[in-house]
Parts: structure tokens; C-alpha cells; sequence
């Protein structure tokens, strides 16, 4: 898959926290997203940019991301924790491109799984990761989905998405 024009793929600096933090509310449609900028410290841009992705388009605006990592606890486990592209970029096959760049690559360092995870009413994340091939994990129905209630504390439920590399 080819970036549209005008676009490159580099790995992110530090720098690009400011940037990044301020697209996640203009480029998600989900209940409370002004508050997922804080799922997204810069500490992530300072010690996980090897396993890491921005889209940039030649004016310097970002297009897109992908922070993951592999697991120090389980080597064979890598997690992708943030993934966005700008609305007018949707539909390209960026993120899929994102997502697939990130399975060689910790694939090729010994991972054999890959998770992440969304919230209940999040449906396009969930459509995408059955896409992408991640199965659906949950213990009770949430908002209609399999989810597990309270995962990230009280009233914040997460589906977890896990795919074989």
C-alpha cells in the first residue's frame, strides 16, 4: 500500500506529542473524547518510538499514527495502544498499512500476539479490528458488545481485541 501523495511514513520524536494530543478529539466521534488525549502521555513518544508510526504530509500536518509496543513483562506479546487518521485521510488503507507494518516488524522480533483494546461504543474500532483479524473478548454484554466491565476502573469498559502473528 502506497501513502496518498504529499504523505511520508517516519517514526515519531518526542515532539510530535503536542500535535498528536490535539487531533485525538477533532478526529474521533465517541463519547467523551476530549479526554482520550490523556491515554496518551508523552512518555510514549520518549521510550516506545522503535515500534512506533506518524503519517506526515509534506506541509508538516499529521496524518496519522500507530504507538505500540512490545511487551517487557511478556517478549511475545506486543500491544498497539493509540492508532488514529485524520477523517479526510479514512478509506485510504492507511491504518490497515499501519497495522500491518506493525505485525511484520514485531513478528519478525519474536511476537507472537498482538493486542489492543476499545471502548463498548466504539463500533468502527471494533469493525476494524475484526478486519484486521483480531478476535472479540469480553466477560459480559456492554452496550450491546462483549466487553469486560470496569477493566480500566469503575464505568470504564473495554473490549479486547487479540490476533495471532
Amino acid at each position: 500500500m502506497s501513502l496518498p501523495p504529499g504523505f511520508q511514513l517516519r517514526r515519531p520524536r518526542e515532539s510530535d506529542h503536542a500535535a498528536i494530543v490535539e487531533a485525538i478529539p477533532r478526529w474521533w466521534e465517541t463519547p467523551n473524547s476530549d479526554r482520550l488525549g490523556l491515554l496518551m502521555p508523552r512518555l510514549f513518544l520518549q521510550h516506545f518510538t522503535s515500534t512506533s508510526w506518524v503519517v506526515e504530509a509534506e506541509s508538516g500536518e499529521l496524518g496519522a499514527f500507530l504507538v505500540g509496543f512490545r511487551s517487557a513483562d511478556k517478549p511475545q506479546l506486543a500491544y498497539i495502544h493509540f492508532v488514529g487518521v485524520d477523517p479526510e485521510l479514512r478509506g485510504a488503507g492507511i491504518a490497515r498499512m499501519l497495522y500491518e507494518r506493525f505485525f511484520e516488524q514485531l513478528k519478525a522480533e519474536g511476537c507472537t500476539e498482538v493486542r489492543a483494546i476499545t471502548g463498548p461504543s466504539n463500533r468502527r474500532s471494533q469493525e476494524f479490528h475484526a478486519a484486521m483479524g483480531f478476535e472479540a473478548r469480553g466477560d459480559e454484554g456492554v452496550d450491546g458488545v462483549l466487553a469486560y466491565k470496569d477493566y480500566d476502573g469503575p464505568g470504564e469498559h473495554r473490549v479486547v481485541f487479540v490476533r495471532a502473528l
